[in-house]
């Protein structure tokens, strides 16, 4: 028996995604989307949540990624994406980051509009050269070292910058 590829699941995907954009709510807008997201084999699906403060919203695809993460999974194999009207929604770039950061480039995407018009592409074509978890672990290892007093002493980044630790002052 052949093992299947996350590629193959995407028609499943699709339709988790089709049943969660279903239950988005969107009342607002009425722009309803739903995401399903494949991670170490289980189908994670979710629809937008609008709210009437509209930054605090919250996209189809974040919400299926967040649903994965809580029940344990670190890595996104595949995903799908029902939304849109005369044509296939693409991610947001917020959810293309969020998306960068839990799957590899070449994990399949397909995005649809609820009469089944759809685009398949990987995560790595809507967001090239994206800024990852190798460039945030560079930065703190870096940020993470001593710093040198002009003596060559080391110094806390506090009293480098001359402030207190906490910025509170001491009762006497």
């Amino acid at each position: 028996m052949t093992r299947k590829t996350p590629h193959d699941r995407l028609p499943v995907l699709l339709r988790a995604a089709a049943r969660a954009r279903e239950r988005a709510y969107a009342p607002y807008s009425g722009f309803r989307v739903g995401a399903a997201v494949l991670a170490e084999g289980r189908i994670h699906a979710a629809g937008n949540m609008e709210n009437s403060s509209y930054p605090l919203s919250i996209c189809a695809e974040r919400n299926a990624v967040a649903m994965a993460i809580a029940a344990g999974a670190r890595r996104i194999d595949a995903v799908a994406i029902v939304g849109g009207t005369k044509r296939p929604a693409a991610p947001c770039g917020g959810c293309r980051q969020v998306l960068a950061e839990f799957a590899s480039p070449d994990a399949p995407l397909v995005y649809a509009s609820p009469d089944g018009r759809s685009v398949t592409t990987t995560v790595g074509a809507l967001l090239p050269s994206s800024f990852g978890p190798d460039d945030v672990m560079g930065a703190a290892a870096g940020s993470m070292s001593t710093l040198r007093g002009p003596s060559g002493s080391s110094r806390s980044a506090a009293r480098s910058r001359g402030t207190r630790s906490s910025g509170r002052r001491r009762s006497p």
